[in-house]
């Protein structure tokens, strides 16, 4: 197939607007799936926890056929977090698809993606989302889009974006503007030929020395490891000698390819070959790494390493220690949790991991919370047991000064929840940068915020929303250190004692403040049950019992009413903790304990740093 027939496009947008939705429809509608088959969906979303989530995680890559031109399509993820995967994604194709809500306009992370795109001289397709949306406002939100590229530096030519208007859940698009509440198409042949007329296919000579950059990682247990990247120029067959180069003075080593395959639909098929424009997945190169360039040996041309934007927040992984520690993981020593790591850094690119003074604990740092905790529960669902540390940001030392990350931070909220919101931002060291509202009972505030601030808020702000607030955050860059955060407001009610939490002592605690845990389950001395009312910390006897009597009292007098426990969550548990504290995490559970479990040890530590 020529290079000309062949078209590369990212989908970009802010979580939530609709990527993979779109990506299910061009599917269906270019003929991909068969009449009778039966295709779930999001059907891009196949990581358990993507289903889970109703988020993207990976970016995923898929092809179509629209006209006898292939178009290769990568689905990104929206979140900040996953900012490694939307980097690569866009490092191999020749043009980008942004999407926009109709109704939201576009969000810090459209700011984060869309900056990412222009840098790299893409040019964008804007698709206004949703326009069947009751509250649709498909002029402001191209108007604001302008405004957002004219912000980013975007040229001209970038600027002279096509606009197509669509509903992804209903599968129409069209270029023009309808009537509100109708139907303004009838498929999404208008989109396929915006993208067939606005994206270049990829120059590059078929004759040329082979020139391909591995932008993406797989594995499979028959193969091993597997490269996926676009080739730039030369022609790739199965049985060719190569070189793999980490970069024009990096590393280089030989190699041999075993099989090329190419993406039709979800699926990959095998090919004899593939050249300049083509997104493939070769394997049988067995050290292949993230960026490395596979070239001709006899005249290589490497290209640099992916740059990826560094991590902003750490935590400390560590081998669980606690009592109960082996009792429902596979995986429990500190030699398995780091070569677990290391298999992760293989394809996380914006995972960073090192070993520190302390035996058996690992610094992994990350893009933010959501980056890490999800790394986490993919260990806990094969079975690793480990225990984790408060999340802290990374400084950076620049110019002799102590500097630490901000975050762009944008919420909808209804403007009863308004003060509740704004104050609590204002404790976080947040400052006001602007304040829109809708009209319509909702006001959109968007704040500039230490990460710090950050951690443990998504909690509160569910609290002082009730539920119905929306929050997004985006890095934005490094300032001089903002003073002293205040803490958690409450203390922790910690176990005396190890053994089996009874109906009896929950009753006689309920008044002290909310249980994290119910009758029947296990404790031990150090650990966290439940939430103080108070500021202070509280150790309590949580395995106490009833002392029986040879008196009977009435079973009404003997009722005892308990407040339903908190249901810790990973991401509740993670939030919650403090400097002193863990999260333990088992393939079964979630508990908090104290850093040191016995009493008199934490009053030693906490003298200790007192003194220094």
């Amino acid at each position: 197939m020529s290079n000309k027939q062949i078209r590369n496009i990212a989908i970009i947008a802010h979580v939530d607007h609709g990527k993979t939705t779109l990506v299910d429809q061009l599917l269906r509608q270019s003929g991909t799936f068969a009449a009778h088959e039966q295709v779930e969906e999001c059907v891009m979303d196949s990581n358990a926890i993507e289903k889970e989530r109703g988020i993207t995680i990976l970016a995923k890559n898929c092809a179509v056929s629209w006209e006898g031109t292939h178009i290769n399509i990568v689905d990104t993820p929206g979140h900040a977090d996953f900012g490694g995967e939307v980097e690569r994604a866009l490092s191999m194709v020749d043009g980008v698809v942004l999407l926009i809500d109709a109704q939201e306009g576009p969000m810090p992370q459209t700011r984060f993606v869309t900056k990412k795109a222009l840098a790299l001289g893409l040019r964008p397709i804007v698709v206004v989302n949703k326009v069947d949306k009751p509250g649709a406002k498909p002029d402001a939100v191209i108007n604001a889009a302008f405004d957002l590229f004219d912000k980013l530096g975007a040229t001209d030519e970038q600027l002279d974006f096509p606009v197509v208007y669509a509903s992804g859940i209903n599968g129409w698009s069209s270029l023009e503007e309808g009537e509100p509440g109708e139907k303004w198409g009838d498929s999404m042949a208008p989109l396929f030929e915006t993208i067939l007329r606005h994206v270049q296919p990829h120059e590059g000579e078929e004759s040329a020395p082979l020139q391909m950059q591995i932008s993406s990682l797989d594995y499979s247990s028959y193969v091993g490891r597997i490269g996926v990247g676009r080739i730039n120029q030369g022609t790739i067959k199965p049985g060719m000698d190569v070189l793999v180069m980490e970069g024009p003075d990096g590393k280089t080593a030989k190699g041999r390819i075993n099989q090329v395959l190419k993406f039709k639909g979800l699926d990959r098929m095998m090919v004899q070959e593939a050249g300049p424009g083509d997104i493939v997945l070769i394997n049988g190169i067995e050290d292949i790494g993230m960026g490395v360039t596979i070239t001709d040996p006899a005249n290589p041309q490497p290209l640099p390493m992916l740059k990826v934007d560094e991590p902003t927040l750490t935590m400390n992984f560590c081998v669980n220690t606690s009592p109960l520690a082996g009792r429902e993981g596979k995986f429990v020593t500190s030699r398995q949790i780091w070569d677990r790591l290391q298999k992760e850094l293989q394809s996380n690119v914006a995972l960073r991991v090192k070993e520190t003074d302390e035996d058996g604990v690992f610094e992994v740092m990350g893009r933010g919370e959501l980056h890490l905790t999800i790394l986490i529960e993919n260990m806990r669902r094969e079975g690793f047991e480990l225990a984790v540390g408060k999340p802290r940001v990374v400084f950076k030392e620049i110019d002799g000064v102590r500097c630490e990350p901000i975050e762009l931070v944008t919420a909808d909220i209804e403007e009863a929840h308004q003060g509740g919101v704004m104050q609590a931002l204002g404790e976080r060291k947040g400052e006001l940068v602007n304040m829109e509202p809708d009209g319509r009972g909702r006001v959109r505030l968007e704040y500039r915020i230490p990460a710090r601030g950050l951690i443990g808020f998504s909690n509160e702000f569910l609290n002082l929303t009730r539920g119905s607030g929306l929050i997004s955050n985006i890095f934005d860059g490094y300032e001089p250190h903002k003073g002293d955060i205040g803490s958690r407001k409450n203390g922790v009610l910690i176990s005396m004692d190890a053994g089996e939490i009874f109906t009896y002592a929950l009753g006689k605690l309920d008044d002290r403040g909310r249980m994290f845990v119910k009758a029947g389950d296990p404790v031990y001395e150090g650990m966290i049950v439940g939430i103080h009312n108070r500021d202070n910390d509280l150790v309590v006897n949580a395995t106490r019992t009833k002392q029986l009597t040879n008196f009977r009292v009435s079973g009404k007098e003997d009722a005892i009413k308990i407040t339903p426990p908190i249901d810790l969550t990973l991401e509740y548990g993670v939030e919650f903790c403090e400097d002193d504290e863990l999260v333990e995490i088992t393939p079964k559970s979630v508990r908090l304990r104290k850093r040191y479990l016995v009493e008199h040890e934490r009053k030693r530590m906490a003298r200790e740093n007192a003194a220094g």
